[in-house]
């Protein structure tokens, strides 16, 4: 029994004496590989040049980029720019820093990468950008054993984007990301995508409140500037605004607003602070919408597709003011048109009954001119009466008739200087005369309404059938219809 009991001490101090055996020559491989892996690094660095770039003097050098989104941040159409969150890794091989097999790297960060040599990366379409430093600068560098290199970091970057806003915001936007290299050449610097379209990574993970990607492409090619020709990639997306923030803070409302001004029609004329107070309230509502509008929208001069849209509604709202002004000027009108009429009757009738009397006493008295019959000196004296009867009353008729011109000052063969002299007036205040009562019969039989009630009657009908047809034409253009992206 005693002896079993030896036999597992024995043995358990066995297994203790190796792994403290292992425990210290896994620290002295570990202490040894530290001392190698920074004699390495001093190695590399003993005659490694940083102002010359890989393979100087030969084949140009292949710089392979790959992008990893991480957000999408803000999309602003006042300023024409978007800010994303992105990963930048950046692929190369560099023969000076071959310091052992392909299974081995190192991996770098803090100041000591200002000491290799680094791409001159910079994306032109850029108008601000910053590097995250918390907790530490976000980039690093890694080096294998063969040479290659991988330069990553994190930053956040605002990019200029051209937006077209003609069909804004039923519209499509294409906005890039462009990388370039700023001092070297297509022959010292070969930028391209690392694998294509496969080159960017995170895109799937990515969502943006106003807008949905429906597709990305990436492009490479070449920019002829001033100093040289350069490689410039591209990476294209096409973004789709989301319309239900506008369906709901500015369509449907101007929508409804549009509806409640027709109710002024169903209201009755005579109530004039009720139907005032209405269109004017729908008019200032239409006003503050398009006033809430333009304030989050450049100052561009083409009219986009929420102008139209808007403007339309305004049109309406303000047409249904129009209608009661319309309304309530016939109204009164014709109510002041009767009341002057039923004036008008009795004087008529006192003014008939001393007519009468004038044409006996014109009757019964001797014409002044021998030879002249009574009846046609009382068709002259009917005549002029009638005609004065609307400027004068109770005045002397005339008795005699005016002096008879002689025929030949009319006569045109006789006396031709003076037809040409007042035909030309006397053919002018003719067609003048035709088409001043041309317009006033047209006006009459348009205007001449017989009860204004009708012109509401009408209004109930015509505004919601045209407000209508205005919707079947707006919606399909904007939304069926197909958007060419530059």
């Amino acid at each position: 029994m005693f002896s079993h009991y030896q036999h597992i001490r024995l043995f358990l101090m066995i297994q203790l004496l190796c792994t403290f055996i292992v425990d210290r020559s896994s620290q002295r491989m570990t202490a040894v590989r530290l001392q190698d892996a920074s004699i390495a690094i001093d190695d590399l660095l003993k005659e490694y040049d940083i102002r010359l770039r890989p393979s100087f003097g030969g084949e140009p050098l292949s710089l392979d980029i790959e992008i990893r989104l991480a957000s999408f941040d803000s999309i602003s159409e006042v300023n024409m720019d978007y800010t994303l969150t992105l990963y930048l890794n950046q692929y190369w091989r560099d023969d000076r820093l071959v310091f052992g097999n392909t299974s081995e790297e190192i991996t770098l960060t803090g100041e000591i990468i200002d000491k290799f040599w680094l791409p001159d990366t910079f994306f032109p379409n850029d108008k601000s950008a910053y590097l995250h430093d918390v907790t530490e600068k976000n980039k690093m560098i890694r080096i294998n054993g063969n040479g290659d290199i991988l330069y990553g970091m994190r930053f956040t970057s605002t990019l200029a984007c051209t937006m077209d806003l003609r069909r804004y915001p039923l519209d499509r936007q294409n906005c890039t990301v462009e990388v370039e290299s700023y001092g070297y050449t297509q022959e010292d610097i070969n930028m391209r995508w690392k694998s294509g379209r496969t080159s960017i990574l995170g895109l799937d993970k990515v969502n943006l409140p106003q807008f949905t990607i429906l597709d990305y492409d990436t492009i490479s090619h070449s920019i002829l500037l001033a100093t040289g020709t350069y490689k410039r990639l591209s990476l294209s997306f096409v973004l789709q605004r989301n319309i239900g923030y506008f369906l709901f803070q500015t369509y449907l409302p101007s929508f409804l607003i549009v509806m409640l001004s027709w109710v002024s029609f169903w209201i009755n004329h005579e109530a004039t602070s009720a139907r005032v107070a209405l269109g004017i309230t729908t008019v200032l509502t239409m006003t503050t919408i398009s006033t809430g509008v333009r304030s989050s929208l450049p100052r561009i001069s083409y009219v986009k597709a929420i102008d139209i849209y808007l403007v339309t509604c305004f049109v309406f709202v303000f047409a249904a003011l129009l209608e009661y002004a319309a309304v309530n000027y016939l109204y009164w009108g014709n109510r002041a048109k009767k009341r002057k009429a039923a004036n008008q009757i009795p004087k008529m009738k006192k003014d008939v009954h001393n007519d009468y009397e004038l044409d006996e006493i014109a009757i019964n008295r001797a014409s002044p001119i021998i030879g002249l019959p009574a009846n046609r000196r009382r068709k002259r004296t009917t005549t002029t009466t009638t005609f004065d009867e609307h400027y004068q009353s109770n005045h002397t008729i005339v008795t005699q008739l005016p002096r008879l011109r002689p025929l030949v000052k009319g006569n045109p063969a006789i006396n031709p200087s003076t037809y040409t002299r007042h035909s030309r007036p006397q053919r002018t205040r003719h067609l003048l005369n035709y088409l001043r009562t041309r317009t006033t019969h047209i006006r009459h039989s348009v205007l001449h309404v017989n009860d204004v009630n009708d012109i509401d009657r009408w209004s109930r009908l015509c505004f919601p059938v045209f407000f209508l047809l205005f919707n079947a034409c707006y919606w399909p253009f904007y939304i069926v219809r197909p958007q060419k992206l530059g």
